[in-house]
């Protein structure tokens, strides 16, 4: 079960979200400690993504008002960040963790960064739900074997986000400020791509 989960995990993985994205860019800016941070913090809050749609809390989210209340919350806050690493290119700084010197990218900006961003999709949990209940109904998934199969989606997050962090960290001491630059304003440009995204889709 495990081995499922771990497979259905890494195939979501291959559609890129903004914490893959923010993955990228910190390793590029800070290195392996800082990104493999941000890594940690988006694995622990999909873990609590997983566990609280197995306890089975995403069907109180089913609402209208409430799921367009989360996405615009996500939305709003994909356009803080976006922003803010904008901005820090031109060493404006609206978000600390996203000031412009690297020195400031500390392991621990990362993480809260990170689990914030992660946080900011509070809809997962209704994919989460939908995939357990799908799970239950056609294969008869038990109690246990769907929390195998979380341990195992929530692995593919470390996996996938771990070993791009560790290969683009390792890119790091190679890569100056200029591509650095650029990488952030393109970063900020896809943050709030996505954030347009999330608002124009609908939600059923």
């Amino acid at each position: 079960m495990i081995l499922k989960g771990l497979r259905f995990g890494l195939m979501l993985q291959l559609a890129i979200g903004p914490v893959c994205i923010y993955v990228f860019n910190t390793a590029t800016r800070g290195g392996i400690i800082p990104a493999e941070s941000a890594v940690l913090a988006a694995t622990l809050m999909d873990s609590i993504f997983v566990t609280l749609a197995i306890i089975g809390i995403g069907a109180l989210l089913e609402k209208q008002s409430i799921k367009k209340g989360l996405k615009y919350f996500g939305a709003i806050i994909l356009v803080y960040f976006g922003l803010g690493t904008i901005l820090g290119t031109l060493k404006i700084s609206i978000i600390p963790t996203f000031a412009a010197k690297e020195s400031t990218l500390s392991a621990a900006n990362a993480f809260i960064t990170s689990f914030i961003m992660t946080a900011s999709s509070p809809l997962s949990i209704l994919f989460w739900s939908g995939v357990f209940a799908t799970k239950l109904s056609s294969e008869g998934f038990s109690k246990s074997e769907m929390r195998l199969f979380g341990v195992g989606a929530v692995t593919a997050t470390l996996v996938f986000l771990g070993t791009l962090a560790l290969l683009v960290g390792m890119l790091h001491p190679f890569i100056n400020y200029t591509i650095i630059n650029a990488l952030n304003i393109i970063v900020g440009i896809v943050l709030i791509g996505f954030a347009v995204k999330m608002l124009v889709f609908k939600t059923n």
